[in-house]
């Protein structure tokens, strides 16, 4: 890279009355923002709509040196994933004066100033670049506001103890929704209450132009909405017995957990083809992202139709219950991921199970969808070398991990998938050895249950986990995650099938989940034949180590011009494969990569082949006893 010389920034210059560099990050520092004296923030985002906002700030000081930081770990992020390039434009002021400011050497989302005397509130400002490539939070009609992108605070503070003084001025005609609570609206400007940084973070709004809000439960002062903005307003026109169904997701929830610990909670939800799937969890919201046709696609439903059920579970499990070493007490101390396969892993279960039992997936089609998720899991070959904790441990990097291969390398989304069959085989142990009286329900009432509280944290450790579930049914729990999560495993957790009644194999018809999957995303998946992937330009977009195809020399980035001599398309190769079955003769695949072609061989004669689950005969059906609707 160039070395470049800069210009100093601000007007003076007072470098040697500022601090060197930042220290350790700590949460001992008294923090100067109080509930009487708040730190003032004011988002103008007028011009959303072409990715730009501005964000105001005055922040509570007192005079000499001062460092202000931007959030860096991001509470459901997992990682030290706060946008820093997004700033721009950033200027300091105090008594209308301009300051000199400077980023520290060593962390670069701190940033020090001398606060001259006199002086009891600074003033910063800066640009919110909202849009980059694969992180799109704004388009012309709707965008997503997370407050941790948006503002600074106090450096080395106690963010429970940091108090803020929000408000937001929206483009003409938008609605909002949030969880933030006392809104006074002006115009277009609206003012919240007083609130500790961490619940300002844990607050985020949505806003559009396009918009639907949907009571979808309500007891007394408590109650669940759906706040939906689109792109287009035509994909707001949702049929009304999948709102039904949306209807039944707090009190499923409810019956599993026993308990509430939010007072009021806003199921925000963008629908915009230009903003990345995604699902961000909080304790009285959660912000997600989903396609334009989302709600009105029954193949979106039934592919991820878990997206707002495993949001709203992390209200119990992930927020109110969390791993000991994964509170901080500020955004800026690293967050340790070790015990993911909990807060993650037995999310993705719960999120998939209270989708069935709410009928946004038929109860009977999870056989279907566990036969996907095992063999997923089964034939990843990074297993064979790297125990599932080793990706918990490193979630931080592996959530922004690219690249080919990933099931080599294995991906953070293997603690979700795996930590779905690995507690799926927790509560058919429990439902077994009980004789059905208990489940992992049970367990829960325990982990999460009464009483009913607000939104605060209780933390937990990996012996807390195995005394509550030795509290529902003696066994060695300790042995059963130690060989399942903290040592390399050669197969996933695989007890659960035949436990349930069921056991796994591979025919020629498509399964239902797979398929659906593939026809969204323009996927060709021979995974289980060929072992590849292939992309809708016809590009080989991960191959299967081992498979005939890998064994053949093929590799991601490979297009697929001809297969037996026919110009590639998903039709003609599967006609090859079915031609295959009845010959010795390898399929003959002409291959182009970075502009040389190739002719690649390879044998395989099985035809098309993919997962199912049936039925053991003299079993009791388990699966269909644990997605059962538990509420009417």
């Amino acid at each position: 890279m160039k070395h470049l010389r800069l210009p100093l920034l601000g007007v003076g210059f007072a470098a040697l009355c500022l601090p060197s560099l930042a220290a350790g990050p700590n949460a001992n520092t008294v923090s100067y923002a109080t509930r009487a004296s708040p730190e003032i923030l004011v988002l103008d985002a007028r011009n959303a709509g072409r990715g730009l906002m501005t964000a105001s700030m005055s922040i509570p000081v007192k005079p000499g040196p001062f460092t202000f930081v931007y959030p860096k770990w991001v509470p459901g992020e997992h990682g030290p994933t706060g946008p820093l390039a997004d700033i721009s434009q950033l200027k300091v002021w105090a008594n209308g004066q301009p300051l000199t400011w400077r980023r520290d050497q060593v962390d670069m989302y701190a940033f020090h100033v001398d606060v001259p005397h006199g002086v009891s509130k600074l003033k910063v400002q800066f640009t919110v670049l909202a849009n980059a490539p694969h992180d799109v939070m704004a388009t012309p009609n709707l965008a997503i506001v997370n407050w941790n992108r948006v503002l600074f605070y106090q450096n080395d503070t106690n963010s429970s103890q940091v108090y803020f003084k929000p408000s937001i001025i929206l483009p003409a005609g938008w609605s909002y929704g949030t969880a933030l609570t006392g809104p006074q609206q002006t115009g277009d400007r609206v003012d919240f209450a007083e609130v500790p940084l961490n619940m300002l973070v844990d607050s985020p709004l949505d806003a559009g132009i396009y918009y639907k809000h949907i009571e979808l439960w309500h007891k007394g002062n408590a109650y669940q909405m759906l706040d939906m903005f689109a792109d287009k307003p035509q994909d707001l026109d949702i049929p009304e017995a999948l709102i039904t169904k949306y209807k039944r997701m707090a009190p499923e929830a409810l019956a599993l957990y026993g308990a509430r610990h939010w007072n009021v909670y806003h199921s925000l939800l963008t629908l915009s083809d230009a903003i990345g799937f995604q699902g961000i969890e909080h304790h009285q919201s959660s912000d997600n992202r989903a396609p334009d046709d989302f709600m009105t696609k029954p193949d979106e439903q039934l592919v991820s139709g878990d997206l707002l059920t495993h949001e709203f579970s992390h209200s119990w499990n992930g927020k109110y219950r969390r791993p000991f070493d994964l509170w901080q007490p500020n955004f800026q101390m690293p967050e340790h991921t070790e015990l993911l396969w909990v807060y993650e892993g037995m999310n993705q279960y719960l999120g998939d199970l209270l989708s069935f039992r709410m009928g946004i997936r038929k109860p009977d089609q999870y056989p279907e969808y566990l036969a996907m998720i095992y063999s997923q899991m089964a034939t990843e070959p990074g297993r064979s070398t790297e125990p599932l904790i080793d990706t918990t441990t490193a979630a931080p990097y592996l959530y922004e991990a690219r690249g080919a291969y990933p099931e080599i390398r294995r991906t953070a989304g293997d603690f979700y998938t795996e930590g779905e069959l690995l507690w799926l085989d927790v509560d058919t142990i429990i439902r077994e050895k009980t004789h059905g009286k208990k489940s992992l329900d049970t367990f829960l009432h325990l982990y999460a249950g009464p009483p009913d509280t607000g939104p605060i944290t209780k933390t937990y450790t990996r012996a807390d986990i195995e005394k509550l579930l030795n509290a529902v049914v003696p066994y060695d729990w300790h042995a059963f995650f130690q060989k399942h999560v903290y040592e390399v495993a050669s197969k996933p957790p695989t007890g659960e099938l035949a436990r349930a009644g069921w056991k796994l194999v591979y025919t020629a018809e498509p399964n239902t989940f797979i398929k659906a999957s593939d026809k969204l995303r323009h996927i060709n998946n021979q995974w289980y034949s060929y072992g590849i992937r292939i992309n809708k330009q016809g590009t080989v977009i991960g191959v299967r180590e081992g498979s005939p195809a890998w064994q053949a020399g093929m590799a991601p980035g490979m297009r697929l011009a001809a297969v037996d001599g026919q110009s590639y398309s998903s039709k003609v190769l599967n006609y090859a494969m079915k031609q295959a079955q009845h010959s010795a003769t390898p399929t003959a695949f002409l291959v182009k990569q970075d502009g040389w072609y190739k002719t690649l061989e390879v044998n395989y004669h099985d035809g098309p082949r993919y997962p199912h689950l049936v039925r053991m005969s003299g079993t009791t059906n388990m699966l269909a006893a644990i997605m059962a609707p538990h509420t009417r």
